[in-house]
């Protein structure tokens, strides 16, 4: 095609050497499976934000497994003394957190008529049934044993979840690599019964203000250290954004999981992950 006979605003395709009969092999849709995907999402209701309300759970549920699959993928790097790949891997997640924190801003532009309209479709169906959040929130060192009760009646995924709570998180195996690099640890926090919620010491804060008191020696537990503080700097505004969300949308309603709702969200921010990397910085 000649230069005087193209389409305004077309692209010049000619020297391109497009696959166009993809009929024997694999496509674009092909590889991500996109049909499934996008026939997934199945509105109860005729409500035009109910779409809107499904996609946002779903691509967050996609997201969560990256997270997932970089968090347990760290932690045995942690576990191997290999905290590069460890270092790349949070900062992905840490990418992935700002994706699912936006998510909540999408979602908020739904009004509380607009959910009304469809709410009661959803029964007992709630974001505290999600199994991966729980696996998630375990892995980075929130224990609550009760919290895997609600997966029983799904013996492979509660399998999971009860693996994941009995486990050390990625704050256990970041403070038994203190003790192999011979900071004080104490002996009981590396041995303890892991499905258990994390107890604050004054020992290990000790432990890590020599880290941060020398950081040319301890350099990498250092960055490890301000890695950890990010992942749950960025997971308390995630929690903080779906709290609001959820507050601007429903008000004071309970949660159709039955949790009270904003209540159980606003006690949920009162969690620590971390404690003791929290502290150090007040004697910096």
């Amino acid at each position: 095609m000649s230069a005087d006979n193209k389409r305004p605003g077309a692209v010049d395709l000619s020297g391109e050497k497009v696959h166009w009969d993809l009929k024997d092999t694999m496509s674009y849709g092909d590889y991500l499976a996109l049909r499934e995907l996008l026939s997934a999402q199945r509105p109860l209701s005729a409500e035009h934000d109910e779409m809107l309300f499904i996609i946002m759970h779903q691509t967050s549920e996609l997201w969560m497994k990256l997270c997932l699959h970089e968090v347990t993928a760290a932690i045995r790097q942690i576990r191997d003394d290999e905290l590069g790949p460890a270092f790349k891997m949070l900062a992905r997640v840490g990418r992935v957190q700002s994706i699912l924190i936006q998510g909540w801003e999408i979602l908020s532009t739904m009004t509380p008529f607009d959910y009304v309209r469809f709410r009661d479709k959803l029964g007992k169906s709630s974001g505290f049934q999600s199994h991966q959040y729980r696996l998630l929130e375990f892995r980075l060192g929130n224990k609550n044993r009760d919290m895997a009760r609600v997966f029983e009646h799904k013996p492979e995924i509660y399998a999971q979840v009860k693996e994941a709570l009995e486990a050390p998180s990625i704050y256990d195996e970041s403070l038994a690599l203190l003790a192999r690099r011979g900071l004080p640890v104490p002996k009981d926090k590396l041995s303890r019964d892991f499905s258990e919620p994390y107890v604050a010491d004054p020992h290990v804060v000790d432990a890590w203000r020599i880290v941060y008191r020398d950081v040319e020696k301890h350099w990498d537990l250092y960055e490890l250290a301000e890695k950890l503080v990010d992942l749950e700097y960025r997971f308390h505004i995630w929690r903080f954004s779906h709290m609001k969300t959820v507050e601007r949308i429903i008000g004071g309603k309970p949660g159709t999981g039955g949790t009270s709702g904003v209540t159980y969200l606003k006690k949920a921010l009162e969690l620590v992950f971390y404690p003791e990397l929290w502290t150090v910085r007040t004697g910096i």
